[in-house]
């Protein structure tokens, strides 16, 4: 699949926490294929360039600008960067190291440069599942593909038994004849769930375990290959066509509109949970009730507007407070709610409600603090 790069929770928080004067942050557009490489480069260099400029207004020790842009520029000749790109990048600098993460979504490029890093892509790399790879499986066909939005399908070989087209032959006379195609029926059940072992076998060698995948399948296999499939991720919801139909472009759309229409199921559920969880005083969009409750380690799931900023600062006690140096506040919160157990997703403003950039779950009640 597209790759990314994401940090565990314990990587992650080192991030957030993190406090050095002049750290560089650089989101850059990119792209898997090689031909676009070029202008991700120069969108890179020009962003180096800019960071180069804002850090001179920043108050250093002696050489350590020189030394954060030298780590930056060094990234332009990174081979290991460069081999296997995704659709965007991230790229943190300070004097002392540099760490990139690829991005399996279009971004726009933005250069921050502060005491701390703009971490909030990350974030929603961990919540995005913006891709998915489909099984085309047929008498005549198998084929994994992996689609992604704005991206052009890519097939993934599978590499079956070299007698996997006898699986779906069996013999009709007591074995004293050749063997003979089977004809459909129930008395190739047999062979069909042998043939879709087989299938299953290959492509979980092949796909990664938090991948989700869809089927392309005809009637007579379906049931086969989902008893004989071991992936966690393999959805419900199908693409209702012959799999030998479907040329490549009508295969991507099917499968982004499963995606689209998946997440769009999946965010009325939320919102209906949410709204009777609500009632129960066990949860909230109140930035400042949420602060509060993340302080009590008493949220379990948060949910972050993926581009809003926040200025503001949390105390101790989960108070709320203007101002602070730049706009990390629903960042603070993101890691309140880590620290505690909690899972945090970035997602975008129309999946919230209230029209607040936070929505938090609660594992118990939290008494809402006054103002915020």
């Amino acid at each position: 699949m597209l790759p990314r790069d994401l940090p565990d929770n314990a990587q992650l928080l080192n991030l957030i926490e993190a406090r050095t004067p002049g750290s560089v942050s650089l989101v850059i557009g990119s792209s898997p294929l090689q031909a676009d490489h070029d202008r991700a480069r120069i969108a890179l260099r020009d962003a180096i360039d800019e960071a180069a400029r804002r850090l001179e207004a920043v108050e250093l020790p002696r050489g350590a600008r020189a030394a954060t842009v030298e780590r930056l520029r060094e990234a332009l000749q990174d081979d290991e960067l460069w081999a296997n790109q995704s659709r965007g990048m991230l790229i943190l600098a300070t004097p002392d190291e540099i760490q990139w993460y690829r991005l399996p979504f279009e971004v726009s490029d933005d250069v921050s440069v502060g005491d701390r890093f703009d971490l909030r892509m990350l974030l929603r790399a961990r919540s995005d599942a913006s891709s998915a790879y489909v099984l085309q499986l047929s008498r005549g066909l198998v084929r994994l593909t992996e689609i992604a939005s704005g991206t052009d399908l890519v097939e993934h070989p599978l590499h079956l038994p070299d007698d996997h087209d006898l699986m779906l032959e069996h013999a009709s006379n007591d074995g004293r004849a050749d063997r003979l195609s089977a004809q459909g029926s129930d008395g190739d059940r047999p062979e069909r769930e042998r043939f879709c072992r087989a299938v299953n076998d290959a492509v979980v060698s092949v796909i990664p375990r938090h991948a989700l995948l869809i089927l392309a399948v005809t009637d007579d296999f379906r049931p086969a290959y989902r008893a004989e499939n071991t992936h966690a991720l393999l959805l419900d919801d199908e693409i209702p066509a012959h799999p030998e139909s479907l040329a490549d472009q009508e295969l991507a759309d099917r499968a982004l509109e499963v995606l689209r229409l998946r997440r769009e199921r999946k965010v009325a559920q939320w919102k209906e949970r949410f709204g009777t969880l609500r009632a129960q005083e066990l949860a909230t969009s109140r930035v400042s009730q949420v602060a509060a409750a993340a302080a009590a380690a008493a949220i379990e799931e948060l949910r972050l507007d993926q581009d809003a900023e926040r200025s503001g600062t949390i105390d101790e006690y989960g108070r709320v407070h203007s101002g602070g140096d730049g706009s990390f506040l629903l960042l603070d919160l993101a890691a309140d709610v880590l620290r505690t157990g909690g899972t945090v997703m970035a997602v975008p403003r129309e999946e919230l409600t209230d029209g607040s950039p936070v929505a938090a779950i609660l594992r118990f009640p939290v008494p809402s603090p006054t103002g915020g």
